[in-house]
């Protein structure tokens, strides 16, 4: 099958960015043969690798990315690994009990999965850490978001903190947040630093991953045959890492959803800067409406910063374009000037959009698309736990293991299927931008 669409990521990944320059790549050049090829170097396609070099000792591996790693969508994400439901066409994140249950137990086992890496490979805080997360309420229709999902919780029997006004101003720096719900079994990622990471403890472990070497063909000749620009590996088992490009690969047509969200970061703040705001140094707020926008604030290599994260597009093209990215960058603003007003002018250093893959049930594509050829893709917004979790479980899906979580994902329905191309279009923009404006203060 030729490959009918190439990644095409808008703007610079700001977190790859307070990184000290990597290595020169090494592309794939010539033919070599392998007993794995991992396609895609993100959340997913990491955590594959990885569970393969423990469960396949011996064995070669072959990672290929079209781009460098902390480039691409990982290293774009705003870095929540979130443990709880997180079901972005919800109203409050929740759903029905019982699917919620299993899905925070699956997001807690791919937690725990990026938890094993950053500490197989020496990672330190900056780059994970077990810390929480807070959804901020900045208006009442936000608290009663906030109030209905803790009695979800409460149902669900798990832990939460309601922070009142005053501790969002502690916590924050500003008097913009009405109230918070604090859980504690998220974890915090850089996401660049993470993704970096990994894959150089990857490579220390004798796998070996190619960077800008898009795949532009996959056929079987018995074995899988993959075929980048300049190169091409022959292996039996191929592991798609892809998330939405799966559709440009040829599979499940019609059923997976093409979204961009976007990001803004400032320039570092200067120490006047971070007095005057005050607050905690490093935290993390994701919206009590889910189309609102999450902030982080870090404080690590590349300085202390705020970003900003917020708006969603819909586009099955999986390119944007930079008038678009201009565009979104204005709303950013606002909503930075909205929140941090006491800052005054704060210049935005990096502004970049990065892509979604979204099912209309919320199922991920987890299992063996073909012989020897097995999916870990769409992850509806949620690709940090998500994406690993899909990873490590294709990888023992191939290796022919068994779990719990591996049988949830395979007894999964397929993604439903999309209306044609012109309503789904006219659809999923008129619904964004209907959710986008009730989110009124929360966006």
């Amino acid at each position: 099958m030729k490959v009918t669409r190439l990644p095409r990521d808008p703007g610079p990944a700001g977190w790859n960015r307070l990184l000290p320059d990597p290595d020169p790549p090494t592309p794939l050049d010539g033919k070599i043969t392998a007993d794995w090829v991992v396609i895609g170097a993100g959340f997913a396609g990491l955590a594959a690798a990885h569970r393969l070099s423990k469960e396949a000792r011996g064995d070669r591996i072959v990672v290929l990315d079209a781009v460098r790693v902390g480039d691409g969508p990982a290293g774009r994400n705003s870095g929540f690994m979130i443990d709880l439901p997180h079901d972005l066409t919800s109203g409050d994140y929740a759903g029905a009990l019982a699917a919620d249950l299993a899905q925070t137990q699956d997001n807690r086992r791919g937690i725990a999965h990026a938890q094993d890496m950053a500490q197989d490979y020496g990672l330190g805080d900056e780059a994970f850490v077990m810390s929480g997360k807070i959804n901020g309420a900045a208006s009442s229709k936000g608290h009663a978001h906030n109030q209905s999902f803790a009695k979800h919780l409460s149902a669900m029997g798990e832990p939460f903190e309601v922070f009142d006004a005053a501790r969002m101003r502690d916590i924050t720096g500003t008097d913009y947040y009405q109230s918070g719900l604090f859980t504690p079994g998220s974890a915090m990622i850089q996401p660049a630093m993470y993704v970096r990471g990994v894959a150089a403890g990857l490579r220390s472990n004798r796998v070996s991953i190619y960077e800008n070497s898009p795949v532009t063909a996959l056929e079987r000749r018995g074995d899988w045959v993959v075929t980048t620009p300049n190169g091409q590996v022959t292996a039996p088992r191929v592991i798609l890492a892809v998330n939405g490009h799966l559709n440009s690969f040829g599979y499940v047509p019609g059923r997976l959803m093409h979204v961009f969200t976007y990001a803004s970061m400032t320039r570092a703040l200067s120490p006047r800067e971070v007095a005057s705001l005050g607050g905690d140094r490093v935290w993390g707020l994701t919206p009590a409406d889910p189309m609102g926008t999450t902030v982080r604030r870090v404080s690590g290599v590349g300085g202390d910063r705020i970003i900003i994260r917020n708006r969603f597009t819909f586009d099955p093209s999986l390119e944007v374009s930079d008038t678009q990215l201009a565009r979104v960058g204005r709303d950013h603003d606002r909503s930075f000037a909205q929140r941090f007003a006491a800052l005054g002018s704060v210049d935005m250093q990096y502004r970049w959009g990065g892509r979604l893959c979204l099912s209309r049930n919320n199922v991920q594509v987890i299992g063996e698309l073909e012989k020897g050829l097995y999916s870990a893709c769409c992850q509806n917004g949620l690709g940090t736990a998500k994406g690993t979790l899909a990873g490590g479980l294709a990888a023992e899906l191939a290796m022919g293991m068994t779990s719990p979580a591996l049988a949830r994902a395979l007894a999964a329905v397929d993604p439903a299927r999309l209306p044609p191309a012109p309503i789904a279009q006219f659809g999923a923009t008129v619904y964004l931008k209907l959710q986008e404006r009730r989110a009124g203060r929360e966006l």
